[in-house]
């Protein structure tokens, strides 16, 4: 163990020793001059840099470095400084400042970058690695092979072999370009994809041009089903948001027969009320406490929706049951009204809305597959909604009366049910799983006065399209719509992939007008 400690503590000696004071030549040619030749004066320079070398690239990234004739001076407080010595200069009034254009900037970024290799902080050496894979160049490969050798940490030194043969792909030298591509077709990367092809245009020999087409076609190979993980991963995530928002319709359109215009305000309201709830955490609440902001705002939502859709239902819409066109046209009304409500409430901008720490960042299963956290929990909490609501409508005597008042309302007003209780109840919570789906959006959208509008007609194409009526074609439509609409999307673009699924809805609906699953029994006779 002593003599492991010992050979570290000499390495590290020997590599302090070992870096290359900064000279004024050295200063000068990084400085002044062209682009190309201060890049390969930097490049030379940093491989054994020294304090003063790195705070002199510092300076030169945050344009603090003025010249004058062949003499260089370091900014600092309004006060001139040698870079080489570090006294203090009296600024000549001819000095210019150093101009670096964008590809000098890659230069020092790239510089930077390499300095950091020698960091104590894996995350720091990592991150260097991955700048330093995008930025290539052959003249750091000294330095890079110098961190390989030092390096103890697996996954770094997997980076690090990357950033060696990305470099060597821009070597002068055949032999090397052709291992460097044939070596880089073995990671499956989308980064090393796009730096191959980028090698290719420029790329004169024809067997290292035959290695870089034949590594190209083997990570596309690899990437093909990352991308069409990603196609249905994003298909369904849509499918689900799209869920939330037609679910409530289900019950206020597809069960009541109410063509509620409002339903995309309501969603609103739900966004808006998790909106408050954070505020609320942020304001009197400890910042530990924060994470739990969204879970105190999944029933406040719920409640504010479905205390609007109460009175809404109570005040206007009880009055026009079975009058669809004056219905629609009401609630078109009010959605227009809880618009203007809101913009004076909280303006008219957008609000932002923060994710939990525990549903930031994403879940890596390939290479070019990284699944968003938040939008896995809301693919989670739509089938939550579902079941509950599913449970709710077959298995309570809330669901058993929403049921019967819906299907048949003189004979279930015969057996005593309150018929105007259960409307107002069932508009009630078609209107609060609304605010569940606002909720959910504010989590991976800006929450603002037009939310809901974006989802107001594809949740009813949703539900006419599954059936009227019928949870599971509205569970059908919904994930059906999604994944056609990715697919489609990544095949024809965003705009052609809305106009085929509009097209595909029109054509379903001619085809067969009563969805995919037909309302059954006497009701559908009626």
């Amino acid at each position: 163990m002593r003599f492991i400690n010992f050979c570290v503590t000499a390495f590290v000696l020997l590599t302090t020793l070992s870096a290359h004071a900064l000279t004024v030549d050295e200063a000068r040619a990084i400085a002044i001059g062209d682009s190309e030749d201060r890049i390969a004066a930097l490049n030379k320079a940093v491989i054994d840099a020294d304090d003063k070398t790195a705070a002199f690239i510092q300076a030169l990234s945050d344009d603090t470095v003025k010249v004058s004739a062949d003499k260089v001076f370091v900014i600092r407080d309004d006060k001139a400084f040698d870079p080489v010595s570090g006294i203090e200069l009296k600024l000549p009034d001819d000095a210019d400042d150093v101009v670096n254009n964008n590809l000098m900037r890659g230069a020092l970024d790239a510089a930077q970058s390499a300095l950091k290799l020698t960091s104590k902080d894996d995350a720091v050496r990592a991150e260097a690695a991955a700048a330093l894979f995008k930025e290539p160049d052959e003249s750091r490969l000294p330095l890079v092979e110098k961190a390989l050798a030092a390096e103890t940490n697996t996954g770094i030194k997997a980076k690090l072999e990357l950033v060696r043969d990305a470099s060597m792909l821009t070597s002068a030298d055949k032999t090397r370009r052709l291992a460097a591509a044939k070596a880089l077709g073995q990671n499956k990367n989308p980064d090393t994809k796009l730096l191959l092809n980028q090698r290719l245009a420029d790329e004169t020999e024809a067997d290292v041009k035959a290695a870089i087409q034949a590594s190209i076609a083997s990570i596309d190979g690899a990437l093909v089903w990352g991308d069409r993980i990603n196609a249905i991963f994003s298909g369904i995530s849509l499918g689900s948001v799209l869920l939330l928002a037609a679910l409530g319709l289900a019950i206020t359109y597809g069960l009541m027969g109410v063509i509620n215009m409002a339903h995309g305000e309501l969603m609103m309201i739900g966004a808006y009320a998790t909106y408050v709830m954070q505020g609320l955490f942020q304001r009197y609440l400890p910042e530990s406490a924060f994470g739990l902001y969204l879970v105190a705002a999944i029933p406040v939502s719920f409640l504010a929706s479905a205390l609007v859709g109460a009175v809404l239902e109570r005040g206007v819409i009880r009055f026009l049951y079975g009058r669809p066109l004056e219905t629609l046209l009401a609630t078109w009304g009010i959605s227009l009204m809880l618009q203007q409500l809101v913009r004076s409430f909280f303006g008219a901008q957008n609000v932002g809305v923060e994710n939990p720490n525990w549903m930031s960042g994403g879940f890596a299963m390939l290479s070019n597959v990284t699944l968003p956290w938040n939008r896995i929990c809301i693919i989670v909490f739509a089938g939550l909604v579902l079941l509950a609501m599913g449970w709710l409508i077959a298995r309570t005597r809330l669901g058993l009366f929403v049921r019967g008042v819906t299907q048949n309302r003189p004979i279930a007003s015969c057996m005593g049910v309150n018929t105007a209780r259960i409307d107002t109840y069932a508009f009630a919570l078609g209107s609060g799983i609304a605010g569940l789906a606002g909720c959910a959006l504010s989590q991976i959208g800006n929450v603002g006065p037009d939310l809901g509008q974006n989802y107001i007609v594809d949740s009813f194409m949703v539900v006419v399209m599954g059936g009227v009526g019928q949870l599971a074609g509205t569970v059908y439509a919904a994930m059906g719509l999604g994944i056609l609409n990715k697919f489609i999307e990544g095949w024809a673009g965003a705009v052609l992939a809305k106009i085929a699924v509009l097209v595909f809805i029109i054509i379903f609906i001619q085809k067969r007008p009563q969805g995919i699953f037909a309302v059954k029994g006497r009701s559908a006779e009626a």
